[in-house]
């Protein structure tokens, strides 16, 4: 039973509406399953080291979905010592360092409702 689902937008990057199509459908089939309780999506850094623009686009499409996602962690932020991350794998019984490694700016993670 997995329970978390890695989408790469950014290897090769999609163009922005391709993207919001696939993490809708993402979304989507995660509300559908019965197992499937987070996203992982891999969005890239970009280039000039401040976040790139597919970076942003997640970003901003979790705000407009955030009645439909119980809780996101941007990947600067996935440590041990996070509340969240730490809530997310009691409450799912994940490894945090198996499952979630060490901080990456290029990832975030969606705990779906």
């Amino acid at each position: 039973m997995n329970i978390i689902y890695t989408l790469d937008i950014a290897h090769p990057p999609l163009p922005g509406a391709e993207a919001e199509a696939v993490l809708d459908e993402a979304l989507r089939k995660a509300h559908l399953s019965s197992s499937l309780r987070v996203i992982k999506i891999i969005h890239g850094f970009g280039s000039s080291g401040k976040g790139g623009t597919l970076k942003t686009l997640v970003r901003n499409w979790m705000y407009r979905q955030r009645a439909r996602i119980k809780s996101s962690i941007p990947g600067e932020y996935l440590t041990p010592f996070n509340p969240v991350v730490q809530e997310l794998a009691a409450t799912l019984d994940l490894s945090i360092s198996k499952d979630f490694g060490a901080p990456n700016e290029g990832i975030t993670i969606l705990w779906v409702k």
